[in-house]
């Protein structure tokens, strides 16, 4: 299968194969499409220009290796102002406007009735460098949900699928059922940097985003004069300090869920984030590819998904 088009390129690593030639490793991105490709025997000058956040045209051949896809381009070049690319709308997913998902928030905001919980979220969502971070950085560097505004886009799914099932149990606290979806990623905005390219801070490598967002929350909540033990605000935190729960994908929580709000959480949250992870890889050459969250192949050809094409 043959690829050809515009890409992003979000990381890069030049290793030596064996015969002594350098050769580069790139991670590409193109709206929700993340490729795996690599360049062999690249010279000087391409070492100089095929960068991080560099935008290139790619053709290559697209082959699987140890279940794995990537490509090996055969052609490549820097983007040009005659190719007429527009860097945001490149990494961003199709169809997901960054201020229509923004609006969308702003109202589900406002479905909280707890004064507390209300004051902290505005507190929050209220500092412009907060929200200008929390609405351009991808919720994850590949897994899912891994482009512009993807966090943001993932948290509004999360709200909304909170709002849908919380008539089905009527015994959950809803406010902190639905700040904890609104609040639950907020440490990202310290954990990462740089919407195109992003990578961890020092601060995230170190102490991770549920600290973070643990730690945020407390600090608004001192700003706003309240008490940082009050019942709901220790609810919440509970819940995204317990949101991965006992994992073998290298993640894990502070604590276990001890608590329907947390449970309930947990559980929304692994079912969005896998699925989004399922539908990022789909449409590959192979019906089947091994993917990382699941350290298992899954069904992701386009075999699997005629119906949808065909709509």
């Amino acid at each position: 299968m043959t690829v050809n088009g515009f890409y992003l390129i979000r990381d890069r690593e030049i290793k030596q194969a064996a015969n002594g030639s350098l050769y580069a490793n790139f991670t590409l991105l193109k709206q929700h499409t993340i490729l795996s490709a690599r360049l062999w025997d690249i010279t000087d000058d391409q070492q100089d220009k095929f960068v991080p956040k560099a935008i290139v045209k790619i053709e290559g051949k697209l082959e699987t290796f140890r279940s794995k896809q990537q490509v090996t381009i055969q052609k490549i070049r820097l983007a040009t102002e005659e190719d007429g690319i527009n860097r945001t709308e490149l990494v961003s997913k199709k169809g997901v406007s960054r201020e229509d998902l923004w609006h969308e928030l702003r109202m589900i905001m406002e479905e909280i009735q707890s004064p507390v919980l209300q004051l902290v979220i505005k507190k929050l969502y209220g500092d412009r460098s907060i929200r200008e971070r929390f609405t351009t950085i991808p919720a994850a560097k590949k897994l899912h949900h891994a482009y512009y505004a993807g966090l943001l886009e993932q948290t509004v799914e999360l709200a909304a699928a909170c709002l849908q099932l919380l008539p089905l149990y009527a015994d959950l606290d809803k406010d902190v059922a639905l700040a904890t979806c609104l609040l639950g990623d907020i440490g990202k905005v310290k954990a990462l940097e740089d919407p195109f390219a992003p990578e961890y801070t020092s601060t995230g490598e170190l102490i991770g985003h549920l600290a973070l967002s643990s730690e945020m929350i407390s600090q608004a909540a001192n700003e706003q004069g309240l008490d940082v033990n009050d019942q709901k605000l220790v609810a919440v935190k509970h819940a995204i300090l317990a949101q991965y729960g006992e994992t073998e994908s290298g993640l894990s929580s502070t604590v276990q869920a001890k608590t329907k709000e947390a449970l309930f959480y947990y559980y929304i949250k692994r079912m969005n984030t896998e699925l989004r992870a399922l539908q990022q890889a789909e449409g590959g050459e192979h019906d089947f590819a091994y993917l990382d969250l699941f350290k298992r192949k899954m069904a992701v050809g386009k075999a699997f998904h005629q119906e949808e094409e065909a709509e």
